[in-house]
């Protein structure tokens, strides 16, 4: 699985490339709490069944919390958040939000059995997986998404890699490495990821790159002023 190490990296060039003026060590480590926080219902996995991946991964929940900053910031009259934020953190809160949907959840959509993404409105796993390309013999083709027709019925069926539910469903991971419903006699093993692939590696370096050169450009920057 992407491990916390390679979100990070990425979410390290969404801050930089989003934060703007307020990049600095305070807006990075909330951004990094709120890249984190997902991983807590790894935790839950022991009262619930499929909570890893299901509870703190989904679109949901994100886009409920998205609508409600919205609403408070850009409709309201008077603004809750404002009144006791500045609109400094009103923009790490936003930042934050996209960080936590594409750093981390969006991520892990393309890996092993995916997210489970419309929780708790659906339970049902989707993963991202399939190609794109375009073909002189077969012209453009598309995996991910796949549609079909029942040449008897007519009955059109759209299949985007849904999965199993959370009852089905078991993401390991170092708190459950093994599915509870599985008796394992031999000692479990818990490995705690880092980078498992060239790309993951890449991308936690690319991370790091970009956070160093940040601080550059401000230091930079700051002995210019």
């Amino acid at each position: 699985m992407p491990s916390t190490v390679v979100h990070a990296g990425f979410a390290l060039l969404l801050a930089a490339g989003l934060l703007g003026a307020y990049y600095d060590r305070r807006a990075l480590a909330v951004l990094l709490v709120v890249l984190v926080l997902p991983e807590a219902d790894s935790f839950l996995g022991v009262v619930m069944a499929g909570a890893h991946r299901t509870v703190g991964h989904n679109f949901v929940l994100p886009a409920v919390a998205a609508l409600a900053l919205y609403y408070d910031t850009r409709v309201r009259d008077r603004s809750l958040v404002r009144d006791r934020l500045s609109d400094r953190w009103v923009a790490v809160a936003w930042v934050a939000l996209f960080v936590h949907v594409f750093a981390h959840v969006a991520i892990d959509w393309t890996h092993l059995d995916g997210v489970n993404a419309f929780w708790p409105l659906r339970d049902r796993f989707f993963q991202l997986d399939g190609e794109i390309y375009y073909s002189t013999a077969e012209g453009f083709v598309q995996t991910f998404v796949d549609v079909r027709v029942d040449p008897e019925t007519g009955t059109r069926t759209v299949d985007a890699g849904a999965g199993g539910t959370s009852e089905s469903v078991h993401v390991s991971n170092p708190v459950q490495p093994r599915d509870p419903d599985v008796d394992v006699e031999e000692p479990v093993e818990r490995r705690f990821p880092i980078a498992s692939r060239g790309w993951r590696l890449y991308l936690v370096g690319l991370g790091l790159f970009a956070l160093a050169a940040r601080r550059l450009q401000s230091d930079v920057a700051a002995d210019r002023e």
